[in-house]
Formats: C-alpha cells, sequence, structure tokens
C-alpha cells in the first residue's frame, strides 16, 4: 500500500518579500484578509470559557493559577461550571459565554480551559462578524482545533493552538506562551522542546500560511463550509488514543475529501498512545512513514505539539516557513497588534 501521490506542483518554492498573508478558500471567490489579535500585556483581563466538554472545579481553579501566573487577570464565563450530558452546558450556554468574551471590551484574550468534545456543534450558530469586530487572542487545542479552523475560515483572525487552561504550564511552555502571545515582532522562531527526538519523514524547505490541530476534529471538518483549504499551507496535526488504522483513515480523509495533497509542507506533533500492539497492525511509525516518507514536501514528525506538556503555541494562519536540514518553524510575519 502506497499513499504517495502528493500533486507536484507542491514543489513549487514561494520566494521574495513576505506579504501580509491571505487565506483564500476553495469556497471563496476573494482573498481575506488576515486580522491580527491584540497581544498581552500583564495586567491584562482574559476570559475563561468551557466550549467543549465540561471541566470539574479542581481544573477550573488550576487554570486560573497557570493564568495568573503569567501576570494576567482571569474572569470566569457565567456557564464554564455547567455540565449538560458531555458537554460543558447546553450549546447555547457555550455560546453565550464565547460571544460575551469577544464582546466584553474589558476582555482581551480568550483562554478555553479544555477541549473534549462539543466545538463543533456550536459552528454554525457562532456570530462571525461579532469576533471578526473585535479580534482577540483565542487560546486552546484539541476540540478547540474547530473553532479556530472556522474562526479563521470566516473572519481571517489568526487564533492560536496552544495549552488549554487546565494544561501543565511547564518552563518551556510558558516560554513559548510569551514569546508569542506577549510579543509583536514580525519573525520569531519556534524551538523545539527536544530537537534531537524531531524526525524527518521528507526533506526539504517550505514556506505558507500555517494551519492545523487535532487530526480527528479536522477530519470530522472535512465538507463543511468551516475548513479552510490546505493548498499552499503548512499544515500541522497531531491526536491521542487512535490506533493506527483510524490514524490512516483520517488522512485518507485528508487526502480524498480535503485538499492535504496541495500542502507545502507537514508538521506532525506527538500521537500520544496511538500505537497498536496487535501483530495485525501495522506501527503508528508504518502508518505515518507510508503516508509522508519521502513525499515531495518536507515533512517534520514529533515537532513540540500535540496532547504533552511540553508544548509549543503555533499561531494559526500565519505566514511561516520550515527546513528539515535544521529543525525550527520560522514565523515569518506580523502575528499580534
Amino acid at each position: 500500500m502506497n499513499r504517495r501521490h502528493f500533486s507536484q506542483k507542491s514543489l513549487l518554492y514561494v520566494g521574495g518579500a513576505f506579504a501580509l498573508s491571505k487565506n483564500v478558500d476553495s469556497t471563496s471567490k476573494s482573498p481575506l484578509k488576515r486580522r491580527c489579535p491584540g497581544m498581552l500585556q500583564k495586567g491584562d483581563t482574559v476570559a475563561l470559557i468551557a466550549p467543549g466538554s465540561s471541566i470539574p472545579d479542581e481544573k477550573i481553579e488550576k487554570a486560573k493559577a497557570n493564568i495568573e501566573s503569567l501576570g494576567l487577570k482571569t474572569k470566569e464565563g457565567k456557564n464554564i461550571r455547567k455540565k449538560y450530558g458531555y458537554t460543558a452546558g447546553t450549546d447555547q450556554e457555550r455560546i453565550a459565554d464565547l460571544h460575551w468574551a469577544f464582546s466584553d471590551k474589558s476582555i482581551k484574550g480568550v483562554w478555553c480551559l479544555r477541549g473534549g468534545y462539543g466545538c463543533t456543534r456550536i459552528l454554525p450558530f457562532l456570530d462571525y462578524k461579532l469576533i471578526k469586530k473585535y479580534p482577540k487572542p483565542l487560546i486552546g487545542y484539541s476540540d478547540v482545533t474547530a473553532l479556530q479552523m472556522a474562526i479563521y475560515k470566516k473572519t481571517g483572525l489568526t487564533t492560536f493552538h496552544g495549552p488549554v487552561g487546565s494544561s501543565e504550564f511547564t518552563p518551556y511552555s510558558v516560554q513559548q506562551i510569551k514569546k508569542i502571545l506577549f510579543s509583536n515582532l514580525s519573525t520569531l522562531d519556534i524551538l523545539p522542546f527536544e530537537k534531537e527526538k524531531i524526525e524527518v519523514l521528507s526533506p526539504g524547505k517550505a514556506q505558507g500560511d500555517l494551519i492545523g490541530g487535532n487530526l480527528s476534529l479536522i477530519s470530522a471538518m472535512c465538507g463543511t463550509t468551516y475548513l479552510p483549504s490546505a493548498k499552499g499551507k503548512i499544515v500541522f496535526l497531531e491526536d491521542i488514543e487512535e490506533k493506527p488504522y483510524r490514524i490512516d483513515r483520517m488522512l485518507i480523509q485528508l487526502e480524498q475529501a480535503w485538499d492535504l495533497n496541495k500542502a507545502k509542507g507537514i508538521l506532525l506533533g506527538e500521537f500520544v498512545d496511538c500505537d497498536s500492539d496487535s501483530d495485525r497492525s501495522l506501527s503508528l511509525q508504518e502508518t505515518l512513514e507510508n503516508h509522508f516518507k519521502d513525499i515531495n514536501i518536507p515533512v517534520l514528525y514529533r515537532v513540540s505539539l500535540g496532547h504533552i506538556d511540553n508544548q509549543a503555541t503555533y499561531p494559526i494562519g500565519v505566514r511561516s516557513s520550515m527546513d528539515t536540514s535544521n529543525p525550527t518553524i520560522r514565523i515569518s510575519e506580523k502575528w499580534m497588534q
């Protein structure tokens, strides 16, 4: 079985000066100008919301301590302690908290407490005009991928794939958060936590806007109007507790129902607890190599991304570059106001 059928057009190299990136997706006839959120400063207030699964009180307190350790103040969404089956309140309650977080002028950032499940449910009912009117950094990962992809697709707003509020805030992850969220630089290298762990599945260099997130969520969004195009992008992917055959199935979905084969580069994070102990299964390594080994675009595996403690923060929609000869992701344009 060989899935190495990426388009030869991916070999094209984008050179020259970096311009303000514009997102052109497969369902849009005109480019969508990327919008920069305001950078965070010590003393700012950030909203805590739970747009997906419910979260225990002790995890909320942990999140508050984590975020306040950055010199920020926190303000709870009024519904974050609610439970409705497997979600943190009803769809309407979770939407209300998200809309409040963006519309309240005293709030400078929106931090998701956890992922879990539920974000895809609310995508059709979000007020994207409101979010576009009040651009703020939205931070999270896992199920939050759905919000990040949809908001970028509908508004052009850069959001941030990084630790949720209840994550372990390690010295590395805090350093990365501060570099990305408290800075208005125009160039920055995202250095991996353990460079020696990174594997080059396919060598090369690439430039493109940075998009991605959780593989399961992106797979589930294929065919909807909420997933931006992968064409010309550097796409990052990660997942947790999925067997190799499921990883294979989701990657096939991205190749057949999305335009992953038109990406300029691929960044694979950690796929935590995704291997198999069955002798009837390919290993995770074999599965990923089957899709990405020596294809005609660069691919790095085990970058600091995913359901791990030492997690980097990635700005979505921002012009970036990658070079497998010196495994580093370089952000190449201003991502904060």
